[in-house]
């Protein structure tokens, strides 16, 4: 799961990217409300949105309304100072998904952020199949024909990142970003490297992971391949 954080508070930014990072989380963040509304014109880019109202360059508020008129459906949940209803409303009624009034505690936060991601999913409990291959997005195992698939982090990630798209094409450069390192986005070559491990990993689930010209890649069954 990798969400984007939008806010200004360093030592909270840097808080909730340690712990979220340990719980499976990945966090890109942006403390400027320009910033944020540029890196969320990309698409599918992120799988949920932690966003502060209270920003520099542009309000929080202006970026949800923007990233709703875009007819962007990515989750929302607002932070709002304590007790502010009207912050909880105005929120609301932009568009934002949830919210969670300051302070708050870590666990929470986790918890409303897989149930939005589970939602979006559509589904408050969802398994993710193509073919033999099963991904339950709350324990966030992957299963062929019923047995657990052990993956390393980024191939674990990588896989995460197609099947949640599947049957739709990831770019090199959406998957390169999530795969980054804390301080380098990955290469393309390595890339293509956890591709051709994965695609070994997955001989025999009936799930194939294929290559689009100037699209990416793509996770679908073999049956649902073009011949």
């Amino acid at each position: 799961m990798r969400i984007l954080l939008i806010e200004d508070q360093a030592s909270l930014v840097q808080t909730l990217t340690d712990s979220l990072g340990v719980l499976g989380i990945q966090v890109q963040a942006s403390g400027d409300g320009r910033h944020a509304d540029a890196l969320l014109r990309q698409p599918h880019a992120y799988d949920a949105v932690v966003l502060d109202l209270a920003l520099p360059g542009l309000g929080g508020l202006e970026v949800l309304r923007r990233l709703r008129q875009r007819g962007d459906k990515v989750p929302v949940l607002v932070l709002t100072a304590s007790g502010e209803t009207l912050d909880r409303v105005h929120g609301l009624n932009a568009g934002a998904d949830d919210y969670l009034p300051k302070p708050f505690d870590l666990a929470e936060l986790e918890a409303r952020l897989r149930a939005l991601y589970r939602r979006s999913l559509g589904t408050l409990h969802a398994v993710l199949r193509v073919a033999e291959l099963g991904f339950d997005t709350v324990s966030r195992r992957f299963t062929v024909h019923g047995q657990a698939l052990d993956l390393p982090p980024r191939e674990h990630d990588l896989l995460e990142a197609l099947v949640a798209q599947s049957p739709h094409p990831v770019s090199k450069q959406l998957l390169a970003e999530r795969l980054r390192s804390s301080d380098a986005v990955l290469s393309h070559d390595a890339l293509e490297v956890y591709v051709h491990r994965l695609r070994r990993r997955l001989e025999g689930s009936g799930a194939a992971i294929h290559t689009l010209r100037g699209l990416g890649y793509v996770l679908e069954s073999v049956d649902d391949a073009p011949a």
